[in-house]
């Protein structure tokens, strides 16, 4: 697509230049003044559409962060921010940079083998994804050791910041099992830097906090969080990404690797593609995320539940069902993709994770889309993407049902995603 028409791609850059903060992209000013993970990947790869060795450099800095065990944490603090709570002193966790000590969906190993497989300067993509690809087998391995002990296959999440999703409908009842105590007094900053009809609601900050309280308190050791957390889900959302970047990583193994780092991989690709069939709700029509700790699936449909199509793990009769339901929701709304079913009592339309698009999961819902041979769909919903943002600007999230921008302004990842769009 050329510039003139793309009316946004100049916006989007300067953008990005804009939340540049000396090698890593805060998602906004003042509402995210750091570095969050899962949004690095995909700024990594809005980088790479015109600054191949700035997009290296975005993974790079996020992996400054990475402990030992290779948890990569879903914030690094590399500055220090009044803007944000909570911040690093309320993880009290002592490295350097400071970073919170829980995860998000693991994006990076995709955005690498993409930025590599799609580069101009050949030579520096192959140097850099090769220094890059020990740390992203080390985090695939803790997610193994970490999130799935048992080796079912399905990894676990143990707050709802991790699935990315924060306060999605389907966390409600697992959440309700978290008390609202907590041990550090909270002050949120997001409510004064966005609407609050937008934002999380107070109680679910609470639930939220506790979690960290009682993280902390577990001295951020994995197995103790895993035994002691009172939210440990199945997320059909994070299982499916995860799924999708082991293979990518396996092609990464194939270049960079030794044949038992491709054999570890192919070994959890296999369990993987065994246990995601687990998540298929029959009664909704489409995968959904498990509560481990009521032994059940929860029975809410998401757009985190179209994603095992990003990961290339359903069957013919899965694939009907699940752009039936698509084809549902599009016409019960104006824009695609909502983050809840429309249909649900629950959806709300501008609160968060509630019912608004988000062009990220849009562009991973049209990549899976694309393999399951529905380009009718696909184009449908990265042209809802790329109609949304040039008519209302480079939020961070869209109301489904006028198109207003909602969120953060000037959002990284949703810059980023329209230049991977429009490219």
């Amino acid at each position: 697509m050329s510039a003139t028409a793309a009316p946004r791609a100049e916006e989007a850059r300067r953008i990005l230049h804009a939340n540049d903060r000396g090698g890593y992209c805060v998602p906004t000013a003042r509402l995210y003044p750091f570095q969050w993970n899962w949004d690095s990947a995909f700024v990594a790869m809005g980088w790479a559409c015109f600054d191949e060795a700035r997009a290296w450099q975005e993974i790079e800095s996020l992996l400054k962060g990475q402990w030992e065990d290779g948890l990569v944490p879903q914030i690094v603090f590399h500055a220090p921010s009044d803007d944000y709570f909570p911040g690093p002193d309320v993880w009290g966790i002592a490295r350097t940079p400071p970073t919170s000590g829980i995860t998000q969906p693991p994006v990076l190993a995709t955005a690498v083998r993409l930025m590599l497989d799609g580069a101009r300067d050949k030579t520096l993509a192959e140097a850099k994804a090769h220094a890059i690809y020990p740390s992203l087998l080390r985090n695939h391995a803790w997610w193994q050791s970490a999130r799935d002990p048992s080796s079912s296959g399905l990894v676990t999440t143990l707050h709802p910041w991790e699935t990315g999703m924060d306060n999605s409908p389907a966390w409600d009842a697992a959440l309700a099992r978290v008390p609202t105590e907590t041990k550090t007094e909270i002050r949120r900053r997001d409510t004064t830097h966005a609407d609050p009809a937008v934002r999380p609601r107070g109680e679910e900050y609470q639930r939220f906090i506790h979690l960290v309280d009682t993280f902390r308190d577990a001295g951020w050791d994995p197995a103790r969080m895993y035994a002691v957390s009172p939210f440990r889900v199945a997320d059909i959302g994070t299982n499916a990404i995860l799924l999708r970047a082991e293979q990518d990583l396996l092609a990464l193994a194939e270049r960079f690797g030794t044949p038992d780092d491709r054999a570890a991989i192919a070994t959890r690709i296999a369990r993987k593609r065994a246990a995601l069939p687990r998540l298929w709700n029959g009664a909704l029509g489409g995968f959904a995320s498990f509560d481990q700790i009521e032994g059940a699936s929860i029975p809410v449909s998401t757009s985190a539940g179209l994603l095992p199509l990003f990961a290339h793990c359903a069957t013919p009769p899965q694939i009907a069902a699940m752009t039936a339901q698509l084809e549902r929701w599009a016409a019960r709304v104006k824009y695609l993709v909502p983050s809840t079913d429309p249909g649900h009592p629950r959806f709300e339309q501008l609160r968060y994770w509630r019912g608004p698009v988000w062009a990220v999961v849009n562009w991973m819902i049209a990549n899976g889309l694309d393999w399951a041979n529905r380009a009718d769909l696909a184009a449908l919903v990265r042209g809802n993407t790329v109609a949304l943002i040039e008519s209302q600007g480079l939020s961070e999230y869209f109301d489904p049902t006028d198109g207003r921008g909602i969120g953060g302004a000037d959002f990284s990842w949703t810059a980023a995603i329209y230049l991977m769009l429009t490219a």
